[in-house]
């Protein structure tokens, strides 16, 4: 028996080793994602790169590697799906400013907020965290704060939602009332393609009877650790695979598009789960 639990401990030291070299190696590597849809609605093609939680992760000095990567592919405009920032009191805001200015210097780019900028934008604790943000980001990007615009070229509208803090919920899925989305963001006009930055991907249902042709969300990291078979193992939200992680899923003529992330925090773990930036290639 003493032997057997040597044996087990050292098994689990392996093990735990592992994932730290591993979490070490992905953690520093991009990964890409393309996904293709196609609308009769489009007035002509759009490629868009759709970035999720940066969380002032750094690749090259100023991100300069992450915004060479978004320059090699060349998009039409930029979709932010939120937690550009970390949201824990005494953290800088600064990488997170950098990079959407970086990135607005060159392409039209479209923020929506994730649970950290919520966070930072309602409680005190937090000081002038999300302020310092948005008034030194407004100037170079969009902000959609329960807000959306129409761009004419493409006939698409986009919308971003700033989702109230009772929806990151720990444990469980909170009821959301289909009234919820209409009062914060108006019902979509279905001539036009519709496109919803809704960080969190567990209220897909929702976007997509709300009106959504497109979701992108991202939140919950790709579940750290993706195991093949069987999915992202744990969401932000404390759920064991969770259903949406990484990648497109669809309800009926809706479709979302899940990135993994580009950072991390607090536990910063990522086996088979390399960061990911997604280029989104819409076709009329």
């Amino acid at each position: 028996m003493k032997y057997f639990l040597i044996i087990v401990a050292a098994l689990c030291v392996i093990t735990l080793v592992n994932i730290l070299l591993e979490s070490h190696r992905e953690n520093r590597k991009i990964s890409f994602s393309s996904y293709r849809i196609k609308d009769k609605r489009l007035k002509k093609n759009a490629k868009i790169v759709m970035i999720s939680d940066l969380h002032n992760a750094c690749y090259g000095e100023k991100n300069s590697e992450l915004l060479h990567a978004v320059e090699t592919i060349s998009p039409d405009l930029i979709l932010v799906a939120g937690d550009v920032i970390v949201g824990k009191t005494g953290l800088s805001v600064d990488t997170g400013v950098d990079f959407l200015n970086s990135l607005g210097e060159s392409f039209p780019v479209f923020v929506g907020k994730g649970n950290h900028e919520m966070r930072t934008s309602i409680y005190e604790k937090y000081g002038d965290m999300w302020e310092t943000l948005y008034e030194r980001t407004k100037d170079k990007v969009h902000w959609l704060i329960n807000d959306s615009i129409y761009l004419a070229d493409y006939n698409m509208t986009i919308y971003g939602l700033d989702m109230k803090p009772e929806y990151y919920r720990r444990f469980k899925k909170l009821y959301m009332d289909s009234a919820y989305l209409e009062e914060e963001l108006r019902k979509p006009d279905k001539r036009s393609y519709n496109i919803l930055i809704g960080h969190d991907p567990d209220y897909f249902e929702e976007y997509a009877a709300w009106g959504a042709d497109l979701c992108v969300s991202g939140h919950v990291h790709g579940g750290l650790i993706i195991i093949p078979h069987l999915g992202g193992l744990i969401s932000p939200m404390i759920k064991f695979f969770p259903k949406y992680y990484k990648g497109v899923y669809n309800i009926g003529d809706s479709h979302m598009i899940v990135s993994a992330g580009m950072g991390l925090h607090t536990l910063k773990i990522r086996v088979n789960n390399e960061p990911d930036l997604v280029t989104i290639n819409l076709v009329k």
